[in-house]
């Protein structure tokens, strides 16, 4: 099935009890939603970026500065796979859920989610993380948890 990215149903259900009018970071709270899922792709990212671990951790440590998320313990980075599937993938727990991804030395490509019962904007992960990487293309798609 796709959906297309300007359709409602792609980002927010159809049973929704709030507003689709309200920015999504305004969605999530007591008496709305439980939580944001953001997942972004990134296509053609630096090769460089994408295959230095300090340089992930300094991008989730970053991140969470913007998006005002609290990281809980460290951040895993861990290479590993083979062929297609190698390379780095992250965890990262925060105070309200956490920030994972998978970047793709094969493709160049990189592939995150960013759950939190705490409002952010998805844009704004998404512009970050696109420049973060050096990415030529991405793609994001922000789901409403309940």
């Amino acid at each position: 099935m796709s959906i297309s990215a300007s359709s409602e149903s792609a980002i927010f259900p159809t049973s929704a009890p709030v507003a689709a009018s309200l920015p999504a970071q305004e969605m999530v709270g007591e008496g709305k939603a439980w939580g944001l899922c953001t997942a972004v792709d990134l296509q053609d990212c630096n090769p460089d970026s994408i295959r230095d671990a300090d340089y992930i951790k300094r991008y989730v440590v970053e991140l969470c500065e913007l998006i005002g998320m609290k990281r809980f313990g460290e951040c895993q980075v861990v290479d590993f796979g083979e062929g297609r599937v190698a390379g780095y993938s992250m965890v990262q727990l925060i105070s309200t859920s956490l920030i994972s991804g998978h970047f793709a030395n094969d493709t160049n490509n990189a592939y995150l989610d960013i759950f939190s019962c705490k409002g952010y904007d998805p844009a704004v992960v998404e512009s970050f993380s696109k420049e973060f990487f050096g990415a030529r293309r991405s793609t994001a798609t922000a789901t409403l948890r309940y």
